[in-house]
């Protein structure tokens, strides 16, 4: 019927599988739970060993760093069921009925099933504000306003997928790194594929410091104009290629590459205090993108 797999880094997921394999359990379907650890430290996969005992659960070393889009290939081919449900190691079901939620959907005509994301309202430390406030302002969203655009909100920790559909979808990304939702979108729409969206969400819990947060939007930057100058994507539903586009069509990122050059130091300080302005994050990125474009 279901299988729940879960790619783990040096993260310990007792907690997390625990509480989905009771609401598995009490679902009374056929069932499984694989997890991959990709090549974590001994201690977290002495930690994590615990979860073999549980039934039907599964946890799989690798002694190699596959990175996180091979580390989904390969869970999908040791899957045994019709239906994939993906979870990120550091997330947590909003509900008790999370498990129950996606199982009403099986029967449907979607193929592709995305459950959201939340965020704990207690405000964290400094350090971690840049990551909780992007969550809280760009990724906590109700299902409805994600149905408007069915292809542009993809988060990948919390998503429920027919089998062939992510087999077929995911082989196309061939390269490691960061930033690969966005292209798992667009080719979910190229593919025509059905997509619904439910406030169905997970706790994100391990939130990165600030510093951390903003390379990796660097970094996901960076595949977005990989991709985009590979032509493997287009404008599709992405507000910051989209807008990228519109500035190179008129020559203005060579403008916004130069508001890079001159601002890129304030405006990292304000990413990086205890109040980041989402506004100042966007400038960022884009005058980013844009240098990147003319400085390969």
């Amino acid at each position: 019927m279901i299988s729940v797999l879960i790619p783990v880094y040096n993260y310990n997921i007792v907690a997390l599988v625990t509480h989905i394999h009771t609401q598995l359990q009490l679902c009374n379907v056929p069932f499984e739970i694989i997890c991959l650890d990709d090549a974590s430290t001994t201690d977290v996969t002495n930690e994590n060993d615990t979860i073999s005992k549980l039934e039907c659960t599964s946890h799989i070393k690798s002694k190699d760093n596959l990175g996180r889009t091979n580390a989904r290939q390969y869970l999908s081919k040791q899957a045994n069921y019709d239906w994939l449900l993906f979870l990120d190691a550091d997330v947590m079901p909003k509900s008790d009925l999370f498990i129950r939620n996606y199982l009403n959907y099986i029967e449907s005509d979607y193929e592709a099933i995305y459950g959201g994301f939340a965020y704990h309202k207690n405000v964290p430390d400094s350090k971690y504000m840049l990551r909780w406030t992007y969550g809280k302002t760009h990724e906590q969203i109700s299902a409805q306003e994600r149905n408007k655009k069915p292809y542009k909100v993809i988060i990948s920790a919390n998503f429920m997928i027919k089998k062939p559909v992510f087999s077929i979808i995911n082989s196309q990304i061939e390269q490691k790194g960061y930033g690969f939702d966005n292209y798992f979108g667009a080719l979910l729409k190229m593919k025509n594929i059905k997509v619904i969206h439910l406030d169905n969400e997970v706790y994100h819990l391990g939130i990165e410091t600030s510093e951390t947060y903003l390379n990796k939007k660097k970094k996901a930057a960076e595949t977005l104009l990989t991709l985009y100058q590979s032509n493997k994507i287009g404008s599709h539903q992405n507000d910051l290629l989209h807008f990228f586009i519109k500035l190179k069509r008129y020559r203005l990122h060579v403008f916004f590459s130069m508001i890079y050059k001159l601002l890129k130091t304030p405006l990292k300080n304000n990413l990086l205090s205890s109040h980041p302005s989402m506004t100042a994050l966007q400038l960022y990125r884009i005058c980013y993108l844009c240098y990147k474009d003319l400085n390969p």
